[in-house]
């Protein structure tokens, strides 16, 4: 039997996240992880800013943000400070242990990248490139509407209500 689409992708980005993960442990920081690192270059890049904007910057939904801020903050890697115009709002900043580690944080990134590098080498086409595509069929015909154009599931009909779109 073959694996389905679903689990080649959790089997990969398990090898790869968690060889990441492993690296960190290995090099003296168990408590940080690779999903991490996204937050991290942003806001070395654009400095302190609130979640919603740290959202967008890396491209996931607010919820998923928060949800990653919140695991960075207990470890020790971001504060959260109250807005200057606004004390309700908050604005993520790195903390000195996320300073601390930056120099590890970027050597990770661009071995990460070299790695990846002889990966594609090794492939016929380059792994982000395959993805990109995949995401952009995806923004054309919604995966949705896909399985309710198959033979199985036509007879079944789309019921999601008034302008629900996945």
């Amino acid at each position: 039997m073959t694996q389905s689409l679903g689990t080649l992708m959790r089997t990969f980005h398990e090898r790869t996240d968690g060889a990441i993960a492993r690296l960190y442990a290995d090099l003296g920081l168990p408590d940080y992880r690779p999903r991490y690192s996204p937050v991290v270059r942003a806001l070395v890049e654009t400095g302190p800013m609130t979640i919603r904007d740290l959202a967008a910057a890396i491209g996931v939904t607010h919820s998923a943000a928060s949800q990653t801020v919140t695991q960075m903050r207990r470890a020790g890697y971001l504060d959260l400070r109250p807005g200057p115009d606004d004390a309700r709002q908050r604005i993520v900043h790195l903390t000195g242990r996320c300073r601390d580690a930056l120099p590890l944080i970027e050597a990770e990134w661009q071995a990460t990248a070299l790695a990846i590098a002889t990966l594609d080498a090794e492939l016929p086409v380059p792994l982000a490139d395959v993805l990109a595509s995949a995401l952009q069929a995806l923004d054309a015909h919604p995966f949705r509407d896909r399985l309710f154009a198959t033979a199985p599931l036509a007879a079944y009909g789309d019921r999601r209500g008034p302008g629900g779109r996945d």
